[in-house]
């Protein structure tokens, strides 16, 4: 039967696992699926995990400034992070409080360090999700092949936004033959939940 200090071991190896997943691309926790709602329905979607800070927990991807997901964000803050580890059979949910960075001084750090690859997919000259005649890559033809040198590379700032996502509550599920573990943290209270 798992104890108060079992579950903190639990939450603590995954936050672990959080921080492996910034840079390790092959790991279970390196993209994870947003939940935001629009005006109607809610909305989900695969993103990069970008960053971990602990105090306060906080996670962070970045995203287009034009994308629906940040005007939802922009619109209503709440959101949720979802994570899944197949190969540990865990589930990782996170209700989170959304602080859009633009054009202010952790984006524009944020960017300094982004990759030309990476930069590239903000030169695109149409909002994500807009309705085309045709297919385009959205990125400007001349760099399908290549990235652009780094003066040229600064044009996608403007739609460059950097996503802090402010963990409110964090929901574990372990799944086991013989009993699943559930369990909910809030600041530094711990609750068991019914799986």
């Amino acid at each position: 039967m798992p104890s108060q200090q079992d579950i903190k071991d639990i939450y603590k190896s995954e936050i672990d696992y959080l921080n492996d997943g910034i840079k390790d691309g092959n790991s279970s926790y390196h993209m994870f699926c947003l939940s935001t709602l629009n005006e109607q329905n809610p909305e989900a979607r695969t993103v990069v995990l970008r960053n971990v800070e602990q105090n306060p927990f906080t996670i962070y991807f970045n995203a287009d400034y034009r994308s629906q997901k940040v005007k939802e964000l922009i619109a209503n803050k709440n959101c949720t992070a979802l994570f899944y580890a197949q190969d540990r059979r865990v589930q990782l949910r996170l209700r989170c409080k959304a602080v859009i960075h633009y054009q202010n001084k952790l984006s524009k750090d944020v960017w300094r360090h982004t990759a030309l690859q990476s930069r590239k997919c903000y030169m695109g000259p149409f909002p994500p999700s807009d309705t085309l005649k045709e297919w385009h890559p959205n990125i400007p033809d001349k760099y399908l092949k290549i990235d652009p040198d780094k003066e040229v590379s600064e044009e996608g700032y403007i739609n460059f936004a950097h996503i802090e996502l402010c963990v409110a509550e964090t929901d574990i599920l372990q799944l086991h033959h013989d009993g699943h573990i559930r369990f909910v943290v809030k600041g530094n209270k711990f609750s068991f939940l019914s799986p």
